[in-house]
């Protein structure tokens, strides 16, 4: 089985590397899901040519693609003709990649208004730094959930 998927290695290695450690993810989760990126068609891959071109365990490619699911980064489907399982990036991935995001400046947003409460510094400086970080996270996370309603 021929790869059918154009790719240019030096994009596939870095993206491979970026998604595997902003996404912390294994990395065939990682090579596979950079694999589907390159899917512009939106075709999608079946799970014999995960095994062929990673040259991967059926049993790791499994896993691997069972992770991918339940962390809704990719989506997998039947097509009429043929009783195999495709599997394609989830459209919504930035959405939820975002959430995530919003999610954790939110966390850090409480653990340090506790911290601050604890604190109880009257040092000027220490609290204009505070404020200043904290308004930085509140922009940010009023950007995003902004540009996520447009999308």
């Amino acid at each position: 089985m021929e790869p059918s998927l154009d790719l240019d290695k030096q994009i596939f290695r870095e993206m491979v590397k970026f998604y595997g450690e902003t996404l912390h993810i294994p990395p065939l989760a990682a090579k596979i899901y950079s694999y589907l990126i390159f899917d512009f068609e939106k075709k999608g891959i079946c799970f014999d040519e995960f095994v062929q071109v990673f040259a991967a365990s059926k049993s790791s490619v499994s896993a691997n693609l069972n992770l991918l699911l339940n962390a809704k980064l990719i989506i997998d489907f039947n097509t009429i003709k043929e009783r195999k399982r495709f599997f394609r990036i989830n459209e919504n991935y930035m959405t939820i990649r975002f959430e995530e995001i919003i999610t954790k400046m939110k966390q850090e947003i409480s653990i340090l208004d506790q911290l601050h409460e604890f604190c109880k510094s009257n040092d000027e400086e220490q609290i204009q730094r505070f404020e200043i970080y904290r308004t930085l996270l509140n922009r940010n996370i009023k950007n995003i959930e902004e540009t996520l309603h447009k999308i």
